[in-house]
């Protein structure tokens, strides 16, 4: 009886189990940085690197669950993680392992191998916590260019990192829509080189560079390559062909690429969280060098710009682009001024250097006109050090208000939960801006929200308010379309809601944006 009592709490104290010595390995060589808790797969069924498997020694008997996780954007809202598969297996104490052989389709990036035994779960940290389980690479074919803009002429260098043998490359501009057999359907691209054929065998363990093009006399715009291996792996890298003199053509469009890069969410350092202020407060910068993660897409281009560019050619503007790079690259706003009577910036241009925020409102001071057809512009100070960006302060808090350059600032985002429809404020007012679009104060049109901007105290003196969605994110919190004029002669639009320019397939919109071209085109 006392025997039996003492056995059985013996049983009641005995350790729960546990999972030690853990590791990741994918069957073949070893790709570039990999490690103890880091392997790279490339899940295409070659007989080489197409699965995971984990490897652990348990301390006592037990089942042990393993799921594969996907981590999003924490800071922006988003927040979380989503899981991909699992599976769950019964070991004896000792070595055990557990493998994932992701399907063919799966998105290329890092997941987070989450195990559980008992009540002990491993991969549960978060983009500040100590990493404490394997994290599996699926590679598909990253690619990034060196530099984000190249004129015309001038060769390129791009960086790729795959496992492919042999890789096609071409070259593809967003311009007006093609034959099917020419246009690539995830960047809506209209081909501009034939495919090229590349023996990429030799660097199939660690990544390489490439001279691959040469902008001849390709028009200023966007530009994609896109990488194909044999296997139906793709991956895409964009950059700006800008003008070969800056000013070749009297208005300006500058692509966000800053933007682009903060909301860059690829995993470099391999543990399983993007490396973006977006996802944790940890990290003060980001790195130039990393493919975008949506197979090479900049994050949300089709709201932001896709759109806006296919308006441009379906209205026949002829314009020159331009980087965040090249704004930064004038001597001052006096050059921008001399080269450009329109400056547009069509996407989400949050993030700016203190040198492109001292060209813009120079460019503005001299007279030159100015388009924000987004919202949350000139937000945050970053410093360009090397191959990073790197974040700073918020420029209102520098004593730089952005609506003293834009008219309206950042006021709060939801995400998108609520959206609704501009109401027409300034038709009596600006009868120029809703001419032909059958508008008058009081109508409404579109649907919009995201991120929205308002007036301040600091916005110039006789700022028109144009449309407005009253009250989108509470009392006092409405979203605000403005224009104004300054002695000087600028004339400054702002859209004030940030996928404006997202819905210029729509008739009245479209309008709305061509009145207020021809006011700001004009020198």
């Amino acid at each position: 009886m006392i025997g039996a009592v003492l056995a059985a709490a013996a049983v009641l104290v005995s350790p729960a189990p546990a999972l030690t010595d853990l590791s990741v390995t994918n069957g073949s060589a070893p790709f570039a940085g990999d490690g103890r808790l880091l392997t790279t797969v490339s899940p295409n069924s070659d007989g080489f690197r197409d699965a995971a498997t984990v490897h652990f020694r348990l301390t006592r008997t037990a089942t042990v669950r393993m799921e594969i996780v996907a981590t999003n954007m924490v800071r922006a809202g988003t927040g979380g993680t989503t899981v991909l598969w699992r599976t769950a297996r019964h070991f004896d104490a000792g070595w055990g392992s557990l493998s994932w052989r992701p399907a063919p389709s799966t998105q290329p990036r890092t997941y987070i191998a989450r195990l559980t035994v008992g009540r002990r779960v491993y991969g549960n940290y978060g983009p500040n916590g100590r990493q404490n389980a394997p994290v599996v690479r699926v590679q598909g074919i990253d690619a990034v260019f060196t530099k984000r803009s190249y004129a015309p002429g001038e060769t390129a260098e791009l960086r790729l990192a795959t496992d492919a043998r042999q890789l096609r490359l071409q070259v593809f501009a967003y311009q007006s829509p093609g034959r099917p057999s020419e246009q690539d359907v995830k960047t809506s691209g209209v081909a501009k080189t034939g495919p090229i054929r590349v023996d990429w065998s030799a660097h199939r363990d660690g990544p390489a560079v490439l001279r691959v093009v040469r902008a001849g006399d390709w028009a200023s715009g966007l530009y994609f390559l896109r990488a194909t291996a044999a296997d139906g792996r793709v991956g895409y890298a964009p950059f700006v062909v800008r003008p070969r003199r800056l000013g070749a053509r009297r208005i300006a469009v500058v692509l966000s690429t800053n933007t682009w890069a903060a909301y860059n969410f690829a995993d470099a350092d391999g543990d399983g969280w993007g490396d973006s202020w977006y996802v944790t407060a940890r990290h003060r910068s980001v790195d130039l060098r990393r493919p975008f993660l949506d197979f090479g897409v900049p994050f949300r281009f089709h709201d932001w710009d896709l759109e806006f560019i296919a308006w441009l050619n379906r209205t026949g503007k002829s314009v020159d682009f331009l980087s965040d790079d090249d704004l930064d690259g004038l001597a001052s706003g006096d050059e921008l001024a001399k080269r450009y009577d329109l400056v547009v910036f069509p996407g989400h241009e949050e993030y700016v250097t203190s040198h492109e925020y001292d060209v813009i409102q120079r460019y503005r001071n001299d007279g030159g006109n100015l388009a924000f057809l987004a919202a949350n512009n000139l937000y945050r100070r970053v410093d360009r050090v090397g191959q990073t960006l790197v974040r700073r302060a918020i420029w209102r808090k520098l004593g730089r208000p952005e609506s003293s350059i834009v008219g309206v600032q950042y006021t709060g985002s939801d995400q998108g939960q609520r959206q609704a429809g501009y109401e027409v404020a300034g038709a009596a007012a600006a009868p120029w801006a809703f001419d032909g679009t059958g508008l008058a104060n009081g109508d409404l049109f579109g649907r919009y929200g995201i991120e929205i901007d308002a007036r301040t105290a600091a916005s110039p003196t006789g700022i028109q308010v144009l449309a407005r969605i009253p009250d989108l994110l509470g009392a006092g919190r409405s979203a605000e379309m403005t224009y104004y004029e300054t002695p000087a002669g600028a004339k400054v639009f702002a859209a004030g809601a940030l996928n404006f320019a997202a819905s210029l397939g729509q008739p009245v919109v479209d309008r709305l944006l061509a009145n207020v071209w021809v006011r700001l085109a004009a020198p």
